[in-house]
């Protein structure tokens, strides 16, 4: 699709063959430390107008879209009438369309009644997309999210109780060779709290503009985990994990160190196996110069 995106763009792996529409310019909270996807942007709702526009010209292009990704970083915040709005002008537009989904906040996710999510997944808004990052109320604190462990669990039972799908990131290495069994620790205690429809992991990347903010907002001395490390971690984050819905999990982003796919818990016995081969050496790891965000 060829619409006037103001850059940087950014969407899921998963929405690569998808439509994409600006509702919102920049990302409304922003200040998470060891992101730098929005830190060029100023927050801002994009006109009702110029969003129809686009939607118009995305239909003559592609009419046959099925699937919208609405970006920037958190479309969620929008007032409940405007996703509305432009949810009623997507299905106008697109008579095939099945899904709509977006990134969110667990605030902005608090903050809509149930009454709200409901009606916006009845306009087709059924998925979205939640950084975890991790369950360790220290570490969130230290990476500025703006989120505790019981504020990401409220979220995520609220989404549920509405029947929202939830795809939630976790971040391997966020705490380091220090904090790591914390991290894990937490990470496990959240989602064996709270269902989810789909779990995928990353592993820390910091941008080189974002390493001293994260540095100083850490605050202790930071030693960033080694792949042995973070094998470890996920070993023991797929070990724990006893979901209270199965879970449909991937660590196939291209940040990871080791590829892996499955459902749980139904796959948990095959995918520690495949993680103790790669411990072992007996399965090989992505090099390097292949990694990244």
């Amino acid at each position: 699709m060829m619409l006037d995106y103001q850059q940087p763009l950014y969407r899921p792996p998963s929405e690569g063959n998808n439509l994409i529409i600006q509702a919102t310019l920049g990302c409304s909270f922003n200040q998470c430390s060891f992101c730098s996807m929005y830190r060029s942007k100023t927050y801002q709702a994009r006109p009702i107008d110029k969003i129809k526009a686009d939607i118009l010209q995305a239909a003559r292009q592609w009419p046959d879209a099925h699937r919208v990704f609405l970006a920037d970083g958190d479309a969620l915040t929008l007032a409940t009438d405007h996703l509305v709005e432009i949810l009623k002008a997507l299905q106008q537009a697109l008579p095939k369309l099945t899904r709509v989904s977006c990134y969110a906040t667990p605030a902005n996710i608090l903050r809509k009644t149930e009454s709200e999510l409901t009606l916006l997944r009845e306009q087709k808004l059924s998925l979205l997309y939640l950084g975890i990052e991790s369950g360790s109320n220290s570490i969130l604190k230290k990476i500025s999210k703006g989120a505790s462990q019981k504020g990401i669990v409220e979220a995520l039972n609220k989404s549920d109780q509405c029947e929202m799908k939830v795809s939630g990131t976790v971040i391997l290495g966020i705490g380091g060779q220090y904090l790591w069994q914390d991290h894990i620790d937490g990470t496990i205690k959240l989602l064996n709290q709270a269902p989810i429809s789909y779990l995928s992991t990353l592993q820390l990347y910091l941008e080189p503009q974002q390493q001293l903010e994260f540095m100083e907002k850490f605050g202790d001395e930071f030693i960033p985990s080694d792949d042995r490390h973070i094998l470890e971690e996920l070993r023991l984050l797929i070990k724990g994990l006893e979901p209270p819905k199965p879970v449909i999990f991937r660590s196939n982003h291209a940040s990871n160190a080791l590829a892996l796919a499955g459902n749980l818990p139904r796959d948990k016995e095959k995918l520690l196996l495949q993680i103790q081969h790669a411990q072992s050496g007996n399965q090989p790891l992505r090099p390097d110069y292949l990694r990244g965000l």
